[in-house]
């Protein structure tokens, strides 16, 4: 009898359609049952104004182009919306992420109505709860989605968002965004002040909404660590 080594099967995927290829299923397994493609957790991570929202539609737009179909989360964007904006300009349709949504089901629901989901884009991670985190990880684990998130380390008190601190320990790749940030003293920046009234709060909600122009009633500046623990803000522009 000879052995024929079995085709790979796409696990827990709808079925390719006209326009897709077996080479464009990432759950396609070999004989010994290992994916032929391994999925990622990967967090990108910087301070505000690094351009994570920018990075995050340049890796969907790269990985649309290559025939990878995903699908593009946000939470508590600055456009208040089910968008991801950028300061630069650029936006793109989102799916807002409530407490209650699950991303497990988002993908689940999207493959049922025979849409075929290999990643997701996941901007301003570090507002997501630790429930989502999780989630994450069990799409790529358990799924073979790449999940690429974006979003802050540390909030106004220099202290590590739970959600991105969960990202820390739990992703399998962990980058900086090499974009440059300068504090006004032309030190990197790195740590996000929150700026009311002309000065710098260390008390209050980890997460309140606010921009970094200096019309906003509540705005965030980045500082160098010497700048950032005295409290100065510069010179006004």
């Amino acid at each position: 009898m000879t052995d024929h080594a079995a085709a790979p099967t796409c696990l827990a995927r709808p079925p390719l359609g006209p326009d897709d290829s077996p080479a464009g299923c990432a759950a396609a397994r070999g004989v010994d049952g290992r994916p032929l493609h391994a999925a990622a957790l990967k967090f990108f991570w910087g301070p505000m104004d690094c351009g994570k929202s920018t990075m995050a539609l340049q890796m969907n737009h790269n990985h649309a182009r290559q025939g990878r179909r995903g699908l593009v989360t946000t939470r508590i964007d600055r456009s208040l919306g089910p968008q991801v904006t950028t300061r630069i300009g650029l936006a793109h349709e989102a799916v807002e992420v409530t407490d209650e949504l699950d991303l497990r089901a988002l993908v689940r629901d999207t493959w049922a109505e025979g849409v075929r989901v290999d990643y997701l884009i996941c901007d301003e991670a570090s507002f997501y709860n630790l429930e989502h985190i999780e989630q994450m990880a069990e799409l790529v684990d358990s799924y073979d989605v790449d999940v690429y998130a974006f979003g802050l380390a540390t909030d106004f008190r220099s202290c590590l968002f739970p959600a991105a601190q969960r990202l820390f320990e739990l992703a399998d790749e962990v980058a900086r965004i090499q974009v440059e940030v300068l504090c006004w003293c032309g030190r990197e920046g790195r740590l996000n002040a929150r700026v009311v009234g002309g000065r710098v709060v260390r008390e209050g909600e980890q997460v309140v909404i606010g921009d970094t122009v200096d019309t906003a009633d509540v705005r965030y500046q980045v500082l160098c660590r010497r700048h950032y623990r005295a409290g100065e803000l510069g010179p006004r522009r």
